[in-house]
């Protein structure tokens, strides 16, 4: 069963031991697993127990908000089947610098002109990025490394190497009504790094660019529309709104 927002008023009827998916809006600053603790800590006290399975199906940065499918009890078998899925993101990346983490997470490092990037340019540049291609991921990613996690050796300061993987986009389009602040809405494969199409974005127009917004729109079929919000969920459940 896949819950969502239609599905206010008739929560405390959901077996959400023996398996659901839900469809969650997951706010900015928060982790994927801080929104799958919060949820596992809101089910336990309403149905009183212990243990039960819930995880979630791909995680979100914690600089993102949007689309997050959480899955409980039989159903957290299903979560590669989620994470195998189309997604879709709108967003900004700001065009004339590059941060380490290809993100809002670290500070300006380098700046670029960009009065000489155009719509035309732009444009000029967006079918590469439409397709299958080899894309580098970012050091600040959870990538495993000789067992460590690739972005706790970034923030340690040590070396990171990563090597490309294949990424399929089949839709990208822009919006530069606001430049040097760069629109954009995106629909890709598994494995796609948005920060690294910022990146990749920023250099192929000879400049530099980070994503600073981030939303994931849609998971394959499920959409943000549908999601319940945190404070819905645990109010119903529980008669709470506190986060």
């Amino acid at each position: 069963m896949i819950i969502g927002k239609e599905h206010i008023g008739s929560l405390k009827e959901v077996d959400f031991a023996a398996g659901t998916a839900i469809l969650v809006n997951k706010p900015l600053d928060w982790t994927s697993f801080h929104v799958v603790n919060k949820f596992r800590w809101v089910i336990r006290r309403h149905l009183g127990l212990k243990k039960f399975k819930i995880g979630h199906a791909g995680t979100l940065d914690p600089l993102a908000s949007g689309l997050l499918i959480l899955c409980t009890g039989a159903w957290t078998k299903r979560m590669t089947d989620f994470q195998g899925l189309g997604k879709r993101y709108t967003g900004e990346m700001t065009l004339g610098a590059t941060r380490p983490s290809y993100d809002m997470e670290t500070e300006i490092d380098q700046t670029f002109p960009t009065e000489h990037i155009t719509p035309e340019l732009i444009e000029s540049i967006r079918e590469n990025f439409i397709g299958e291609f080899m894309q580098m991921p970012p050091i600040f990613s959870a990538k495993q490394i000789g067992g460590q996690r690739a972005y706790d050796l970034a923030r340690a300061g040590k070396e990171v190497k990563v090597l490309p993987n294949p990424v399929h986009i089949s839709s990208l389009t822009f919006d530069d009504n606001n430049l040097p602040v760069l629109g954009f809405d995106v629909s890709c494969g598994k494995g796609t790094y948005i920060r690294s199409l910022a990146y990749d974005v920023g250099k192929a127009l000879e400049s530099g660019a980070y994503l600073s917004l981030l939303c994931r729109e849609s998971i394959g079929e499920h959409l943000l529309e549908n999601a319940l919000e945190i404070a819905q969920f645990e109010e119903e459940l529980l008669g709470s709104t506190s986060l």
